[in-house]
């Protein structure tokens, strides 16, 4: 099985060790990045590619649940970068605190 599609501004791969599907869509400008990862369903992924537009394969990938996103951009403001991540990717970052704040309290 192809494990790896991509088109001009997008991206999808199976993930072996999770048996899940993934993609992401990737804008690059002189105002800045923007990124939006999603997890998708096995039926997306093989669809995917068979569109003749790149608009198309992105709207389909975004019919997933978004995983995470990054916005470094100057729209109109001069503020941080924005991530955001889900609950998934919250509570594991979570877990990893934890366990730091642990192995400092031993020492």
């Amino acid at each position: 099985m192809k494990t790896e599609k991509h088109g001009n501004n997008w991206k999808a791969y199976y993930d072996v060790g999770s048996g899940r599907y993934f993609a992401s869509i990737m804008y690059i400008s002189r105002e800045g990045i923007e990124e939006y990862r999603y997890e998708i369903t096995q039926d997306i992924y093989s669809r995917l590619g068979t569109f003749s537009d790149d608009v198309e394969n992105e709207q389909l990938i975004r019919n997933g649940e978004m995983a995470y996103s990054f916005e470094n951009t100057m729209y109109g403001t001069l503020g941080p970068e924005r991530t955001v991540w889900n609950d998934e990717a919250n509570n594991a970052m979570k877990e990893v605190v934890q366990k730091q704040e642990k192995s400092t309290k031993k020492k």
